[in-house]
């Protein structure tokens, strides 16, 4: 059977127990292809640059499943992906805690990102979206992925997402063969949610999967003080950009907006970048500490950076904000490397979710091998260096076909031709360098 993994993606599996997340996730088959080889020929297709296409023409083709036989498997509705990442991901933070410092802070990071299917017309769910972090500012067709992560500051996993559609610009609905009883279906709902709406319940199940965090991480979008309060409640202290909106902050009993509360605010000396901080109290009644620093785009502008743990220093409360980077750089990774939007085109909405969370589940794999290398590889070299290791392997597997066949033809031979051709191989295999030595069989090697 054709096996395109290379060593090192195939110990990663075996160590992260990956078949054993799908099994709980319930992503199995009774019969034809097992849905775990479907899913390892998907996870490592892009590390050998190729798409299904180029796979089914490679002549080493023969056992490899049929395009219908793939796409089946991705618009399977009643497999749970969420439970496969969230049991993944849940596992590899486990891992990940025993290499961190239990005082170093471990934070649960929320972002949304656009998910562009521009060129489509009939993709269920699609709708008209905004790019609030485009500078373009544009409209596009796709989705919102809203993506809920884990960092301890050296390591990003990605943990949960949604792909957000729209009520109001919904270009196509809900597909009417859907089982309603399938956790398809309820994606599908979710997806017609706002994404306040999905917050607290996205924290909720990785907090229910034994994810360890204390703070959670978002930018100026996500800072409403009813999702404060609800995160709050659930145990989590809350880090964020806030913007200038009609919020109001109590001071002394006065209701004063944020511009006022600049004002009010005591400044700061001796700390670079920090201009002003003071204590106060949302509108909702949660206590918090307002961080005012200087806009490095323009210096004559403040930034404002809320924390409601009020314990925590100036500097802590930047610091710790500053982490919030590490999913911009998953973005990126996924879709510049990991071909997130690019590799599949289907129109079910369950071929985008399966499609996506095996992307995050790559991202996962790279992001642990990572952090156990002991050089200083980025994620991006060691996408490629996986990709040239398994070129690597075709050569290799070539290589050792080539001293069987020989083999084969010297036991058939007699005994002086057997010494001849022997004494001539080992003096051939004497000159060849070592790189090449470790993939010829040991018993040629001896020989």
């Amino acid at each position: 059977m054709f096996t395109p993994q290379s060593c090192e993606i195939k110990s990663t599996f075996k160590e992260l127990n990956m078949l054993k997340h799908l099994r709980i996730a319930g992503i199995t088959k009774s019969f034809g292809f097992s849905c775990a080889y479907i899913f390892q020929l998907t996870f490592c297709m892009i590390f050998e640059n190729k798409n299904w296409f180029r796979m089914l023409e490679n002549k080493k083709a023969t056992d490899i499943p049929a395009k219908d036989t793939v796409y089946r498997f991705l618009n399977q509705s009643t497999f749970n992906w969420r439970r496969f990442l969230l049991s993944l991901v849940a596992s590899v933070i486990g891992k990940v805690s025993k290499l961190t410092r239990h005082d170093r802070p471990k934070v649960l990071i929320l972002d949304d990102s656009s998910y562009d299917r521009n060129r489509s017309k009939h993709v269920e769910l699609l709708a008209r979206c905004f790019d609030h972090a485009s500078q373009k500012m544009r409209f596009y067709k796709g989705f919102r992925m809203l993506t809920l992560g884990w960092s301890d500051g050296a390591t990003f996993l990605p943990v949960d997402f949604s792909l957000l559609s729209s009520k109001k610009s919904q270009i196509n609905g809900i597909s009417e063969n859907i089982d309603k009883r399938s956790s398809g279906y309820k994606r599908r709902k979710e997806a017609l949610q706002t994404a306040p709406e999905q917050i607290p319940g996205m924290i909720a199940r990785a907090m229910n999967s034994g994810i360890d965090a204390s703070y959670v991480l978002m930018d100026s979008w996500f800072t409403q003080q009813p999702l404060i309060k609800e995160i709050t409640e659930q145990g989590l202290d809350v880090i964020g950009m806030v913007k200038k909106l009609k919020q109001r902050y109590f001071v002394d009993g006065k209701r004063v907006s944020l511009d006022e509360l600049y004002r009010l605010a005591k400044p700061t000396s001796g700390k670079k970048g920090i201009l002003r901080s003071i204590h106060t109290t949302q509108a909702n009644g949660v206590p918090i500490k307002v961080v005012f620093v200087r806009n490095r785009n323009k210096k004559s502008d403040w930034l404002a950076i809320l924390s409601t743990d009020c314990t925590l220093s100036d500097q802590e409360i930047i610091r710790i904000y500053g982490m919030r980077w590490d999913i911009e750089v998953f973005f990126k990774t996924t879709k510049s490397l990991l071909k997130l939007q690019k590799e599949f085109q289907s129109r079910s909405y369950d071929a985008l979710i399966s499609h996506t969370t095996i992307v995050f589940a790559r991202y996962i794999v790279l992001s642990w091998q990572n952090r156990c290398s002991v050089d200083d590889r980025t994620l991006s070299g060691m996408f490629y260096e996986l990709c040239d290791e398994i070129d690597d392997l075709d050569w290799a597997v070539a290589l050792q076909q080539l001293v069987e066949i020989l083999e084969d033809t010297l036991d058939k031979s007699n005994k002086k031709i057997q010494q001849l051709i022997k004494s001539q191989l080992q003096q051939w295999i004497a000159g060849l360098p070592n790189y090449i030595k470790v993939y010829l069989p040991v018993s040629v090697c001896e020989s």
